[in-house]
Order: structure tokens, then sequence, then C-alpha cells
């Protein structure tokens, strides 16, 4: 797959290479705090790495994790997630995630790398639906979501089970025609 632009990120495939970059991300507790997973060590890290890019390979891939860039940088500073559900009768749905590396928060590259991914989604992946499950907590992660146009459609209870403890989260969503909406206006534009 080809990087794709926004204004501030570039959102590439992972290399073997990203592996230093990668557990920066993942065994940093400031980030997994608010992720659904426990902070890694070295070899979980290259674990997930070989996975990614295993998967990343396919052509039935099961999901598109791509590594965050700055505009002007070739280092991961984070990484971003679709994952589109199959079809269960019409069009598809997908999953968002994303984390930015702690020293670049507040700088607009999650906001960013999440447009992308919608563009990804919606334009190329032709979903229907986007979803985001986001700790009650992370009103970092809130605002990016309902900056970029997603709605609040509710709590689930005991959701994931991270950092030795059962975490709700709370259910974002936007749909196609919602992106296409705030896409013309020049809401979403890269």
């Amino acid at each position: 797959m080809e990087p794709l632009n926004g204004e501030r990120t570039v959102l590439r495939e992972f290399r073997e290479t990203d592996l230093d970059d990668y557990l920066a991300i993942t065994g940093d507790d400031r980030v997994t705090d608010w992720m659904a997973f426990d902070s890694y060590d070295r070899a979980k890290a290259a674990g997930v790495l070989t996975g990614i890019l295993e998967r990343s390979a396919r052509t039935d891939r099961s999901d598109y994790m791509l590594a965050v860039t700055r505009r002007d940088d070739d280092h991961v500073i984070g990484f971003a997630r679709i994952a589109p559900g199959p079809p269960v009768s019409g069009p598809w749905s997908a999953k968002l995630g994303y984390a930015i590396h702690a020293d670049h928060w507040g700088h607009g590259f999650a906001t960013d790398a999440a447009k992308v991914m919608l563009r990804l989604a919606f334009e190329t992946l032709h979903v229907h639906r986007v979803t985001a499950a986001i700790g009650p907590e992370n009103a970092a992660s809130i605002a990016v979501v309902k900056r970029i146009g997603f709605s609040y459609e509710g709590h689930l209870r005991d959701h994931v089970f991270t950092n030795g403890a059962w975490r709700d989260s709370l259910l974002y969503s936007i749909l196609e025609d919602e992106y296409a909406d705030r896409s013309s206006a020049g809401h979403l534009a890269p």
C-alpha cells in the first residue's frame, strides 16, 4: 500500500526497522494506560510487529495497521488501525484505533491520522460505518473523534480488561453519509 498523506502526518506500512519506535510507544505506560493492552516489553513488541507485517503482506488483510510519521521525519510517532468487519448483510463496518507517543501529544497528530484512516475506510474500503471505543477518562481521544464528526452511541460496561482491571468504553461512530457531508464541506480535507 502506498503511503497516505495527511496535513501533519504520513501513514505508511510498518517495517522491521520500526521496532525501536514501536516499542517506545507500546512500552510506554503513559500511552498504554489509554489502550486495550498492557505495556509491551521488547519481545512482545517484536512479536506483535511481526504479526502486523505478516497481515499487511496478505491480499485479504484483516486490518490496516499503519505507522504514523510526521511529514518531515520518517520515524514512527504513533500508529493507526482500521479493522473492517465481515459483511453480515450489506456494506461493511470498521473499527478505528490510534495511539501517538506521549512526547507528541497535543500537536494534532492523532486527529490528522484519524482523518486519514477515515478516508481509507470510506473512500477506499467503502465501509458504511466506522466505530471507536474509548475509555471514559480519555478526554483527549474523545475530543479527537468528536472533532472529526463521530457521534456518541453509548456506554459499554467492562468492555476491556487492561492494566489489571476491567475498563468501560464509550462507543462513538460515524456513518458514510456523515463522512461525505463533512468531507464535501471541507471539514475532513487532508
